[in-house]
């Protein structure tokens, strides 16, 4: 069971296991906003409600870190697009290409690795996108930062309580680009 944490004004920011949700509560920093119904925490002198959404007190610092380097932010960085024909590509369905196959001493880092669909990965083979008469759509770049709702969608994609659904939907519904 996991915990949705909300910040300050109430706008999703992370999904944390109900333990480190329940230390947060009695250090204070949170306050429980949606419990679940039917999951209790018991202790010896205490039963409680498990809590489903939590929303911090006092706004967090945010501390600079280096972006890591890893497929979900890869994913995110390139949009869940293949970099070879655009398509969308689900999650499941996605691989990761290295523009200059490690058989010719490509590297697995942010400027050799992209999104692609499962055909243009097979159709590029081991081979440059030139060789293979592909164009890649951008080229490659360490990110500065992620999208913000890219990156909580990949945080929030796997299966979502009940409880969770309004705060994601709302956070989703403001935070979107407009069409023209």
């Amino acid at each position: 069971m996991e915990t949705l944490v909300l910040n300050r004004g109430y706008e999703p920011v992370a999904r944390v296991p109900w333990q480190r949700a329940v230390t947060l509560l009695f250090r204070g920093k949170v306050e429980v906003v949606e419990e679940y119904e039917d999951r209790h925490i018991r202790s010896v002198t205490l039963v409680f409600k498990m809590p489903s959404v939590v929303r911090l007190i006092r706004a967090l610092g945010r501390a600079r870190r280096n972006l890591k380097f890893s497929r979900e932010n890869v994913y995110a960085r390139d949009a869940g697009k293949c970099q070879y024909c655009e398509r969308r590509v689900p999650r499941h369905e996605v691989t990761y290409d290295h523009v200059l196959p490690r058989s010719r001493g490509g590297l697995t880092t942010w400027e050799n690795i992209v999104i692609a669909c499962l055909a243009c990965n097979q159709r590029k083979g081991g081979r440059t996108p030139e060789q293979a008469g592909m164009t890649l759509r951008c080229a490659p770049v360490k990110p500065k930062k992620l999208p913000e709702m890219f990156r909580l969608t990949l945080t929030f994609d796997r299966g979502v309580p009940e409880s969770w659904k309004n705060w994601l939907r709302d956070y989703a519904y403001w935070n979107t680009e407009l069409d023209e």
